[in-house]
Order: structure tokens, then sequence, then C-alpha cells
């Protein structure tokens, strides 16, 4: 652009205005297309646990903090929890009564083999000896797993997220509630994706996680399940996806952005979506060289927030104008600022 000046003390003298612009050197990069979708997560295992019998409440103390089980306690499976105590249901198991006639059952049945084999004792007889140990053996079991209810034990590794209170000492009835644990080092989440994506999700496919409350972590999961049915009402099908959350940074019940890793290239020329200047004929953009601004037509693949691939129009090394080309037009000259 010339500008000439029309005051005649000035009419020889011409000014060239160079438009300051902004450059970068085009280098082979990354770039990765996600599916996005929303949804909830849930804990891997949770488990509520009500008394199954009557008796006299008494909760345990965590060895690890010197105080009763609270919520928020980690908790390993087969650990007690809670003590039922019931003096009259537990003489009713006769227990001891019943290991004492499993012993001699059991000595019973090893003499009778005994005698069976030199011939003192007939089939039937070491057959009747086996029912009478294998009857005494169940009555046993049976009883030891009942007296098993009186300790409430956690049936696997987690945390106590709810714990109703009862007070130590005092009797409380069957089927009330005493405790809920759950397992939330691995989380799951429903979604439900468009059609067009299912020749695009797989089994153990990558997924990045985002929540405001760990913007400064990064954390993964995959896709654990996937369904073939697509439901006509919606035209959606449902996946399952496994977080890991060895952290717990997340916590059940949060709501969550996931992204499926659906395609990732390496190796190609990868600009700011924002430098792209879409019009009827195409996208364009800006390179410059020897201080002149060229207009290039460009042909994109795949695209993510913030940036998009240039399948053809540029090549590794040009210079892209990425700030100050909203004024550019083809063969401008310019100045480059930093």
């Amino acid at each position: 652009m010339v500008v000439s000046s029309c005051s005649p003390e000035n009419s020889n003298i011409k000014t060239e205005i160079k438009i300051p612009v902004s450059v970068v050197t085009i280098k082979p990069q990354s770039i990765s297309r996600f599916i996005e979708t929303t949804g909830t997560v849930y804990s891997f295992k949770e488990a509520s646990i009500k008394s199954e019998l009557t008796g006299i409440y008494t909760l345990k103390r965590n060895p690890n903090t010197g105080r009763p089980f609270s919520l928020g306690d980690q908790v390993k499976a087969g650990q007690e929890l809670i003590r039922i105590e019931d003096k009259e249901f537990q003489n009713t198991l006769q227990i001891e009564g019943k290991r004492l006639n499993l012993e001699l059952a059991d000595n019973n049945l090893k003499k009778q083999q005994s005698l069976y084999d030199k011939g003192g004792v007939t089939q039937t007889e070491l057959k009747n000896s086996a029912i009478s140990y294998v009857n005494a053996k169940y009555a046993f079991e049976n009883s030891e797993i009942q007296l098993m209810k009186m300790s409430v034990r956690a049936p696997f590794d987690g945390v106590i997220v709810e714990l109703p209170y009862h007070t130590d000492g005092v009797k409380i009835d069957q089927g009330q509630s005493l405790l809920k644990v759950m397992q939330y080092d691995k989380l799951l989440m429903d979604v439900k994706l468009p059609e067009k994506y299912l020749a695009e999700v797989t089994l153990n496919q990558r997924v990045q996680i985002a929540n405001y409350n760990v913007a400064k972590d990064t954390i993964y999961g995959r896709i654990s399940q996937i369904s073939p049915v697509i439901n006509a009402d919606t035209r959606t099908f449902q996946s399952v996806l496994q977080i890991d959350n060895e952290k717990r940074l997340l916590r059940p019940g949060m709501f969550i952005k996931a992204f499926i890793l659906s395609e990732k290239r390496d190796g190609t020329i990868v600009i700011p979506k924002e430098t792209v200047i879409s019009r009827q004929d195409g996208k364009v953009v800006f390179t410059v060289e020897n201080g002149i601004a060229t207009e290039k037509k460009i042909t994109t693949g795949l695209e993510s927030l913030d940036v998009i691939e240039v399948v053809s129009g540029l090549k590794v090394n040009d210079r892209l104008v990425i700030t100050g080309f909203e004024t550019l037009r083809n063969k401008s000259k310019v100045s480059i600022i930093q």
C-alpha cells in the first residue's frame, strides 16, 4: 500500500506502510480427535449392610486411628467393624456340642474304615458311619455360619460412606441398617453415544477425564463395555467407562466430562483454528516469505478444540501468520513483530 501526499510541498514524498504481524514456523506435530460426553460416575463396588439378627450393638475401634470406626475410614476385606452380641442366640447354636459330636463322628468313621479294610464290618455299617460324619459336619458348619452373623465385617477393601448412629450397648433389631461401604479407587460411568460413533468406539479405548475439582491432575479411563444394540427411540448405544481413580480425586456422584480418543495422527501439520479464514471458495491462511504475505488455500483434516490439521496447502517450515492476518490481502507487505 502506497500513500501519496496531496500537499504541494510533499507531492514527491511516498510512504510505504507495512502491516505488523506475528508468525510461527510450522513443525510436525500430533493431533487427536475426541468424542466428548458427560455423565455421573458411580462406585466400582458398594454394599449396604443390615443386621441379620437382634442383639447388643458395639461399634469396633479402628486400629489405625484408635477410635471407633467413622465415616471416611478405609477398611480391609474381612475386617470386623461391628459386633452384635446375643448370648441366648449363641447358646441355642450349641456350637461346642456340635464340635465334639463332629470329632466323635470323625473318629468313628476312621475306626469303621479300618475295620472294613480288615473285613470286620460291612459296607453298610461303614456308609452309616460316613452319613453320621457328614451330618455332624454340616450341623457344626451351619452353627458357625449363624455365629458369624454376630460379627459384621467389611465385604471388600473400601471406604465407609454411610454409618447410621446406634448407641453402644443398646439392643438393635434384625434388619436395621448398619453401614455402607464403597470401593471407588475405580469408578464407572454409563454413557449413551450417537450411533454414528459405533464404528469408532472399541473395547479398552483410552478416555481422558475432566472435572473442575481435578483441573491440575490428569485422570484416564477406558471403554470397558459396549452394547451392540442401537436404541430405536434415541438412536444411541450404551457404553460403560471404567476410570482409574487410585488417588481418589473423583468421588461417586460427581459430574464429569469424558473425552474418548477416537483418532490420533503423528507427524502432521497442525495450526491454530483461529488462523483459518473461511470463504465461499474454501479455507485460506497467510504465510510470510521475504516480507510478503501470501494467501494459501488449504484442505483440513482432524480438528480438536483449539487446533486443526492441514492436509494440503502448507508444508513444514512455512511461516504462518498467527496475528494480524485479519487485514491482510494477498501479496501485502508485512513487518514481523514478536
